[in-house]
């Protein structure tokens, strides 16, 4: 394998790991809040990315990403109050099923509302004949759009639980909700956020990835699988362990098409969740101590 083709793997991987990543992110954002693990976090990604090429017919690029992702965490918020609220301590089991369900309805809705076709947005700046050059790789501007994203994403999310009063109030209730309640913190609305911010966060990933991934109905499934390979990889609960996690995954599946046949990415980042599973359930990233304490 030559060096150009290597860096082309590279930041094809880097490319698609930004989308693993913020994906993985809103895993972490709605666990963090709730011990929730939200199986309709790519559903997100494929609404933002849907929702905008609609609305780029009609309104300039930037705010067709806007609305898209305004709609989006709506939508999130809407889930939220429509299936979770009313669930009165449910089991893991039930929450995985109702989650799963909330996927498969979005999914269908989706189907109905754009139909099979294949949509995406133009590209923020530039295009494929302006891609720079790197080593011999030709690097689209667009994949830089999206590596500054997910950066300014964690870093806007570690500003947020750190320094603002809403995000150290979402912290307490991740720490303990009943507590939380009890000093007069409304953990219901909070839980209702971290569904909001997740899907906004996974709405602004679809809009920014459209112009060289392209969305359709059906991704959601897949971006799921591979948001939640990367959240437990880096640690649930570990924003910056996902980011991590998703760069190694989508690298380890760009280079993997050297030497298998495309169809096998989604078998590697199975394979990759259940040897992390048996051999470190805390992930790459995570505490121990804290796993087995939450385990027990």
């Amino acid at each position: 394998m030559t060096t150009a083709l290597a860096l082309q793997y590279l930041v094809a991987g880097l490319t698609y790991g930004t989308i693993y990543a913020v994906v993985g992110i809103g895993f972490n954002i709605i666990y963090n809040t709730t011990g929730i693990i939200n199986f309709a976090q790519g559903e997100f990604v494929m609404l933002g990315g849907m929702t905008a090429a609609s609305l780029h017919r009609l309104l300039p690029l930037p705010l067709a990403v806007l609305g898209a992702v305004a709609l989006t965490t709506l939508v999130g918020a809407a889930v939220e109050l429509t299936f979770i609220r009313w669930l009165r301590r449910p089991s893991v089991l039930r929450m995985i099923i109702v989650t799963i369900g909330v996927s498969i309805l979005l999914r269908e809705a989706a189907l109905h509302l754009w139909g099979e076709g294949v949509r995406s947005l133009p590209y923020f700046t530039g295009d494929e004949v302006t891609a720079l050059e790197l080593g011999g790789a030709r690097v689209s501007p667009q994949v830089l759009w999206s590596l500054a994203t997910c950066g300014a994403v964690v870093v806007a999310l570690q500003l947020f639980f750190h320094r603002t009063r809403t995000g150290r109030e979402m912290r307490a209730c991740a720490a303990n909700r009943e507590a939380a309640a009890l000093c007069g913190l409304a953990t219901r609305d909070l839980v209702t956020l971290s569904f909001a911010l997740s899907a906004g966060i996974g709405a602004l990933a679809g809009c920014v990835v459209s112009p060289i991934t392209y969305t359709r109905y059906d991704i959601g499934a897949s971006l799921a699988l591979k948001g939640f390979t990367v959240a437990i990889l880096g640690g649930l609960g570990n924003a910056g362990g996902a980011v991590a996690a998703g760069f190694l995954l989508g690298t380890l599946e760009a280079f993997s098409i050297a030497v298998l046949p495309a169809a096998y990415k989604d078998v590697l980042a199975i394979a990759i969740l259940l040897l992390i599973l048996f051999l470190r359930p805390s992930g790459l990233f995570g505490d121990r101590e804290l796993a087995r304490l939450g385990a027990s």
